[in-house]
């Protein structure tokens, strides 16, 4: 019986999942699955390698049931049925929020588990959703190993001015400081860079994780220094629903002059800004593209390469400089009036673009003669999870020897 790792990505109301062959030291996917309506109407969609469907099942949420004790049930379900029982070696998780102790994955306990909970102040809208598959799978399968792999911990390598928040020295110490996000993403690329491109690793690389989260981030070789978000997932670029780099008026603003509550102003803030506050239409930037005449629209696709070439711009200061740029996710990969636009403001650091490549979705789209070399890689956080899972086992494995 083949041996598998099953890394999980989970976001509010959905869970991306991925099952690789734990007996290959390089990411082998085996299949890759989606959990949605998780709380609501749960629904389970798992694809082969070629991106068939082979397994569609919806069912009805029991509410008294912890919402991820079903869709975690149905998933080892599934895998034992076309499997066999017991495929699964282990599983990784992304853990959004590491706070200032968690900067290496580590196998999860029961008190593991109370220390990754404590974090849900750090990060109110994505820790619940991060460790509820943890607590259902310790309760239906306590012998099976889980491990936890935090998007903080990659940007641990910043120097502390990087870290450090101007306010008085009693909140750093309680760990209110900048973290920076999307690290098991930026890892991933590093990590690619380092195997296919060595002759960029040295030089300084800015990578740009766009998707309905976005952010970027300098890298000197292979290293994290400087982040574009900070103390939680809504600073930095503008996003799909979220506002980005904002003046702490704006929140007094709301607070005092509109009487909002703190629950309303973030939620104002996470679900309600960004792409689609500004457009009034979507989140979306294939239907943005669709409906780009109408003048909110505009503004809002053109709000959103300016803010990306407005934080580049600081993270290059950090870099002193740039030799190559690197976009990645959603956005970043498929959207190439996206990197077309925001390479166009970046011109003046010595980009020249290359726009039938990037019409073509090459792997490079910029010129050969560009003093910036721009590179367009997939991104893949699960493979980051599943690399951090054989790690621990191995580590595991050794401590036990």
């Amino acid at each position: 019986m083949a041996q598998t790792i099953l890394t999980l990505n989970a976001g509010s109301s959905s869970i991306k999942f991925a099952l690789f062959d734990a007996e290959k030291r390089e990411p082998h996917r085996l299949l890759s699955g989606e959990l949605e309506g998780i709380g609501e109407c749960p629904h389970l969609r798992v694809k082969d390698t070629e991106g068939k469907v082979i397994a569609d099942e919806n069912w009805e949420h029991n509410q008294s049931q912890d919402p991820h004790d079903e869709p975690m049930a149905a998933v080892m379900r599934w895998l034992a049925s076309h499997y066999g029982k017991g495929t699964v070696q282990a599983i990784g998780h992304r853990i959004v929020h590491g706070g200032p102790k968690f900067h290496q994955p580590v196998k999860v306990t029961p008190e593991i588990y109370d220390e990754l909970a404590a974090l849900t102040p750090f990060a109110p809208l994505h820790q619940p959703s991060c460790v509820g598959p943890i607590r259902a799978i310790m309760r239906q399968r306590p012998d099976l190993p889980q491990i936890a792999c935090f998007d903080t911990a990659f940007h641990y390598t910043m120097p502390p001015i990087a870290h450090r928040i101007a306010v008085p020295n009693s909140y750093d110490r309680k760990g209110v400081r900048r973290y920076g996000f999307h690290g098991l993403s930026y890892e991933h690329i590093a990590r690619r860079l380092k195997r296919e491109r060595p002759e960029l690793v040295g030089g300084r690389v800015l990578v740009a994780h766009v998707g309905n989260g976005a952010s970027l981030c300098a890298l000197r070789d292979g290293k994290s220094i400087a982040t574009t978000m900070g103390f939680s997932v809504l600073d930095g670029m503008m996003m799909g629903t979220r506002c980005g780099h904002l003046d702490p008026g704006v929140l007094l603003y709301m607070l005092k002059e509109e009487h909002l509550s703190p629950d309303e102003v973030e939620n104002l803030l996470y679900h309600h800004a960004g792409l689609l506050g500004v457009s009034g239409v979507s989140s979306d930037m294939r239907e943005l593209r669709q409906q780009s005449d109408k003048p909110d629209v505009a503004m809002a696709l053109e709000l959103f390469s300016y803010r990306f070439a407005e934080q580049a711009g600081a993270m290059v200061m950090a870099l002193g400089g740039l030799d190559t740029l690197i976009f990645t996710a959603g956005i970043g990969e498929h959207d190439a009036a996206f990197r077309q636009e925001s390479c166009n403001r970046l011109a003046w650091m010595g980009i020249a673009f290359d726009e039938a490549a990037n019409k073509a979705h090459a792997p490079i789209i910029s010129k050969p003669e560009s003093r910036v070399t721009v590179l367009v890689v997939p991104a893949d956080e699960e493979a980051s999870i599943f690399q951090h899972v054989q790690s621990v086992l191995t580590q595991g494995d050794e401590n036990e020897r």
